[in-house]
C-alpha cells in the first residue's frame, strides 16, 4: 500500500460565525501534515452581508459600507480579502494563500481545487432545516458526490 503525501489543503469558508472552527481545525490538519493551505471564500448573493449581524469573526468585523442594497462586486470581493487576511492573520501563518471567487459554491470549490492542485478539501457544514436541504441542497453534498480527493467536514451546528 503506498501512503499518499498530502501537499496543499484547500480551507473553504463562508462568512459565518462557525468558520473560525473550520478554519482552525483545517489549518491544524495542514500543519500536521506539512501541507500547504489556502483559504477560499465564495462570494454569495449580496443580501447575506448586509443581513449578517454577527460579533467580531476571527478580528474581522464585518463587510464594510454594505448598506442599502449598494452592492458591487468589487466592494464584495476587496472586503472579503479583508476578511480571509483577518483569518490568516489569527491563524498566525503568512504563508497561507488567500482567494475569492464569485459563482456556484460547488463549481468554485471544485474549480479552486484542480487550479490549486488540493490534496484535500476542508469545508463545514451547517445544521439546515429539512425542506431547505430538499429544495435547495447542501454545497457540502455535492463536493462529496463530485470531489476526487478527500473531504474533511467540520460540523458546525450547536
Amino acid at each position: 500500500m503506498e501512503i499518499i503525501k498530502l501537499k496543499r489543503v484547500l480551507i473553504a469558508l463562508d462568512y459565518n460565525p462557525s468558520a473560525q472552527k473550520v478554519a482552525e481545525v483545517g489549518y491544524s490538519i495542514a500543519k500536521t501534515l506539512g501541507a500547504e493551505c489556502m483559504l477560499l471564500h465564495i462570494l454569495s448573493t449580496p443580501i447575506i452581508y448586509t443581513s449578517v449581524n454577527y460579533d467580531p469573526i476571527m478580528g474581522f468585523s464585518g463587510f464594510e459600507a454594505l448598506e442599502n442594497y449598494q452592492l458591487n462586486s468589487e466592494l464584495l470581493s476587496k472586503s472579503a480579502k479583508k476578511y480571509l487576511d483577518k483569518v490568516k492573520k489569527h491563524l498566525g501563518d503568512s504563508k497561507i494563500e488567500i482567494i475569492v471567487k464569485e459563482g456556484e459554491f460547488d463549481q468554485q470549490i471544485m474549480e479552486t481545487t484542480k487550479n490549486y492542485k488540493a490534496d484535500m478539501i476542508v469545508m463545514g457544514t451547517h445544521s439546515h432545516q429539512w425542506l431547505e436541504k430538499i429544495l435547495v441542497g447542501s454545497t457540502t453534498e455535492s463536493i462529496i458526490q463530485i470531489s476526487q480527493i478527500p473531504i474533511l467536514v467540520v460540523p458546525t451546528n450547536k
